[in-house]
């Protein structure tokens, strides 16, 4: 087979392909009389030869296929009017801190994003076949480890994790650092940058320490030292828990004694009170009747 043949078999079967395919296939399209030298030229000639079409030959993770260009999306999405799925911007976050930390736990993710993980949104990237669990870390509990998947590549048109879009400056790098885990965000919550500006504001300049004024000493003043004063008598101040009330028994009226003196009876005993006269008896007997 000729190699201007083996060109047309070769970009037909690409075109035709439903998944990427990988060398071996190719390999096999030609019953390994094409070596692997041969088919990395072959391809390179479609790479060029479509390069001012609308749809492009690519090298992703798990191998080579033709795809539109992203400029042709504007008038593709025309013909399939239904969205895409929308993903949440916390299972965005959790996919960014897989793709560049991996392999990492959910326990890792949370350091990063200072929130919980909800095992839904691990499950949703899991169900998309973006992630996946390919091992388990000796810690306590024995976490599982994740990492992204050959499908996360094709579906970002990327044949290798190399390509993923460089951090760009010290702040970004530093939330994918391992020593800085739980300092950082992926992504900044409103609440995180008011934190971040009030740590990064200048301290307030403390005001210098200011002589306090002496204050002149008056000696204590008595009542000797002033004319016609007298000291106040002392009353002791009844206790806190004295009753309000006064009790009964000093309320008694005072007995007059002869000498003209009041006698006030002691506490609890009872007053003098007058005698009550005698009962009449019933022994005596009713006049007879005349």
């Amino acid at each position: 087979m000729n190699t201007a043949e083996a060109k047309r078999v070769l970009e037909t079967a690409l075109i035709c392909a439903q998944q990427p395919m990988p060398l071996r296939e190719m390999r096999a399209l030609f019953a390994d009389e094409v070596g692997p030298d041969t088919l990395r030229s072959l391809l390179d000639e479609l790479v060029t030869d479509w390069q001012d079409k609308g749809v492009e030959l690519v090298a992703l993770s798990t191998g080579w296929r033709f795809q539109s260009r992203p400029e042709m999306r504007e008038f593709l999405d025309r013909l399939h009017p239904d969205k895409p799925p929308r993903y949440s911007r916390a299972a965005m976050e959790t996919l960014a801190i897989i793709a560049y930390r991996q392999p990492v736990t959910r326990g890792d993710i949370e350091d990063i994003r200072g929130v919980t993980v909800s095992s839904q949104i691990v499950k949703q990237l899991e169900d998309r076949g973006w992630i996946e669990a390919i091992g388990y870390r000796e810690a306590p509990g024995r976490p599982a480890l994740y990492a992204t998947t050959r499908q996360f590549l094709d579906d970002l048109s990327l044949a290798s994790l190399d390509q993923l879009p460089a951090l760009e400056g010290p702040p970004s790098a530093a939330m994918f650092d391992p020593g800085s885990a739980g300092q950082a965000l992926l992504i900044p919550e409103p609440e995180a940058q008011a934190t971040l500006a009030l740590e990064a504001a200048p301290a307030p300049t403390p005001e210098p320490d200011l002589p306090q004024p002496e204050l002149p000493h008056f000696p204590d003043a008595t009542a000797a030292d002033l004319p016609g004063a007298t000291a106040p008598d002392v009353v002791d101040a009844p206790a806190h828990n004295a009753a309000a009330t006064t009790p009964p028994d000093a309320l008694a009226t005072p007995v007059a004694m002869p000498d003209g003196d009041a006698r006030v009876p002691a506490l609890g005993a009872q007053p003098d009170l007058p005698a009550e006269p005698a009962p009449e008896s019933d022994d005596s007997t009713p006049p007879a009747h005349a």
